[in-house]
């Protein structure tokens, strides 16, 4: 396991995110064990994109976790619709998490507002799929671009992170906890996506794709080695209809103790 590291002095995590943090180390802690590696990929120097795999309700936690106790305070494109709830909703925003409008005139104040994040020396955390992952065998599917956009426009590194446990303690789509056995939560952050051939040009919509395609191609390598599995030979497509299906709760088998 990775030894924390202390955060930067630009990278304060506000009052409302200590606190947040101070009331849920004990209890997760307790709950879940921790297998992290590849912190000393994260930048402590500037700005950086995490693109992390998408496998259960609970993954943001545990990525956020992660991220704190290795000196990167977490800020997430979030759903709106999480952000306005009352009460948590505005606890989340006081923490510095991003909106996202999908669909509305201010969607693009996300992309604004995470490229901002980015060039203040912050690390922004994208799920480039968008959602929990359809796939059967719960590999990443295809991405959206704006992890790509983002690193391609500031200059940012982008840190291919892999998670695998979280589906363990909460299956994809399920609200029923799995704590006996106490599940082991792998996270890895490999060493930042070659962009250096794409920078510098126009940034298209063919830059764009191949970008993408290079961050979850990352993404994934990261996933087999956690899995000890081969890389899948094919990427389960965001087009595919099977993607606006909302799969049923299925229970995973148990990750090692």
């Amino acid at each position: 396991m990775d030894t924390p590291a202390a955060a930067s002095p630009d990278r304060d995590p506000g009052m409302v995110l200590r606190t947040i943090v101070a009331a849920l180390r004990a209890p997760v802690t307790a709950a879940v064990r921790r297998e992290w590696s590849g912190a000393e990929n994260l930048p402590a120097d500037r700005g950086f994109v995490v693109a992390a795999n998408h496998v259960s309700h609970a993954d943001p936690v545990m990525l956020a976790h992660f991220l704190y106790d290795n000196g990167v305070p977490p800020r997430y494109l979030a759903k709106a619709a999480i952000l306005d709830v009352p009460v948590i909703g505005k606890i989340l925003r006081a923490t510095g998490q991003i909106p996202v409008y999908r669909g509305t005139s201010e969607a693009a104040d996300a992309f604004a507002a995470a490229k901002q994040a980015v060039l203040d020396g912050e690390g922004v955390i994208f799920y480039p799929e968008g959602t929990i992952t359809r796939d059967p065998d719960e590999w990443p599917m295809s991405g959206k671009t704006g992890a790509a956009r983002v690193a391609l426009e500031t200059g940012c590194p982008v840190v291919p992170v892999a998670q695998w446990g979280p589906n363990m303690f909460l299956e994809p789509y399920g609200r029923r906890l799995h704590v006996v056995p106490r599940q082991t939560m792998q996270i890895a952050a490999g060493p930042p996506v070659d962009l250096d051939d794409l920078r510098g040009q126009e940034v298209t919509a063919a830059i764009l794709a191949t970008a993408t395609d290079r961050i979850m191609d990352a993404v994934t390598e990261q996933l087999a080695k956690l899995r000890d599995l081969p890389v899948p030979s094919e990427r389960m497509s965001l087009d595919d209809p099977r993607v606006k299906e909302r799969p049923r709760p299925r229970r995973q088998t148990a990750t090692k103790e």
